[in-house]
């Protein structure tokens, strides 16, 4: 925290203070992202994962599952589409890109680094720890592991990365980063590996996981980064209404 008490200006007949008559507070350890409220981030996650568990109890939602994937997969023999193993890391490496084109995001390069990989941690702890509890069959029976789908929840792990670091630029980085999310899910579906129930849960795993991180990073952030002294002085020269100055900093 920064304190910037009532400056000196130099220049004119008499000595005055700032505008306002309280003091000017300025945050100089920044904050690297912005906490929403933890319940209302919660919303669209639950949601999207509460559809997918509730499949294995209601056999009405068990019957879309066969539905969807017949009009997904109505063929048998077809050649797969590979495409879903590449489309999940396109959200991540368009944010790096772009911060290397000069179009920089919300965090910087060790912050946003941070939370990309605090976020694959939970989402692949998650994943792999409900596959292996939930124990349910491919559509095409090749195992057992079929929720949720690790592939769409990594995939929405990164689009919602993309979103977030580039919420303040413009929407359109987050609705591309979702569609490239959410054609990674079809193609799981489209190549007979997961039931429309492992993507919408996937999804949410992976929404989730990137809101996690994004909530607790300042956390672990402060606690690696905490000042042991209890602060600083300084005198900075400053310029304002044509009028030279000094004000006094604190920094603590």
């Amino acid at each position: 925290m920064i304190i910037l008490l009532p400056q000196l200006l130099l220049g004119q007949d008499s000595i005055s203070t700032t505008k306002t008559d309280s003091l000017k507070v300025f945050n100089l350890h920044q904050e690297p992202v912005a906490r929403k409220p933890f319940g209302r981030m919660l919303i669209i996650p639950a949601v999207l994962i509460g559809y997918g568990a509730a499949t294995f109890g209601i056999e009405g939602l068990k019957n879309v599952n066969t539905y969807l994937n017949k009009q997904i997969y109505p063929e048998t023999g077809r050649k797969a589409v590979h495409l879903d193993n590449y489309l999940l890391y396109v959200p991540t490496v368009l944010v790096y890109g772009l911060n290397i084109a000069g179009i920089k995001g919300r965090n910087n390069l060790v912050d946003r680094s941070a939370i990309l990989v605090m976020s694959n941690v939970i989402m692949t702890g998650v994943v792999y720890t409900t596959k292996n509890l939930a124990h349910e069959w491919r559509p095409d029976g090749s195992d057992r592991y079929s929720f949720p789908s690790g592939h769409t929840a990594a995939a929405f792990a990164a689009a919602e990365f993309m979103r977030r670091e580039y919420q303040d630029v413009s929407v359109w980085y987050g609705v591309a980063g979702y569609a490239v999310a959410a054609t990674t899910g079809y193609l799981r579906m489209y190549n007979n590996k997961h039931w429309f129930s492992d993507v919408v849960a996937g999804a949410g795993v992976g929404i989730l996981s990137t809101d996690l991180a994004y909530y607790i990073y300042p956390s672990v952030k402060r606690i690696f980064t905490k000042k042991k002294t209890d602060g600083l002085t300084m005198v900075l020269p400053t310029y304002q209404q044509g009028a030279v100055g000094a004000s006094l900093v604190h920094v603590f």
